[in-house]
């Protein structure tokens, strides 16, 4: 069977930057098991996945427009102290979630200088291209269950980079091991 819509797929990969990096594997947790075309993955490493069959091994490049989009500068906020409750120490690197006219997204704090505080919205692989070694493992017909609710791993999140089914805060690399979309 070749991977097409509502093909439940089980890949193994890593994924490297533009220097080599690793920045996630499913190494040590097992394979990754998604839902084919239903926006469980970023588009572009699901596109290099369609017409794909059991024991396939390929190498992908995914460049920001099919990934998580080109860095946008007026992501990055100034924001006051004030805008955060009393009781959390506020630090560089810290991650949240935060709302808008166009839903909730995961913002980093970048910069922490005295009441002022610097955020980004951008995901953290914003503008960045994205290397993948993959070997697909399994690949099935879903069942009408599972084309109707999903697969049933919980939100797990490991890389992040899928749907828009839960919430991740791990800043997660994009290839797509949670089944959410962050």
């Amino acid at each position: 069977m070749t991977i097409s819509k509502d093909s439940v797929v089980s890949i193994e990969y890593t994924l490297t930057d533009d220097q080599n990096e690793v920045l996630d594997s499913s190494q040590g947790t097992g394979p990754l098991e998604y839902l084919h075309g239903h926006q469980n993955l970023i588009p572009g490493l699901e596109k290099e996945l369609e017409g794909k069959k059991a024991g396939d091994n390929f190498k992908a490049t995914v460049p920001p427009a099919e990934a998580y989009g080109e860095y946008q500068d007026e992501l990055v906020v100034e924001v006051d102290r004030s805008q955060f409750p009393d009781d959390v120490e506020v630090v560089e690197g810290m991650q949240f979630e935060a709302g808008s006219p166009d839903g909730s997204r995961v913002v980093t704090v970048t910069s922490v200088e005295g009441q002022k505080i610097t955020v980004d919205a951008n995901h953290p692989l914003a503008g960045e291209t994205l290397h993948f070694d993959v070997k697909v493992v399994s690949v099935r017909a879903a069942t009408e269950d599972e084309k109707e609710n999903g697969l049933d791993h919980g939100c797990g999140c490991g890389s992040g980079g899928c749907g828009d089914d839960c919430e991740c805060d791990d800043g997660g690399c994009g290839s797509g091991g949670c089944g959410c979309g962050h």
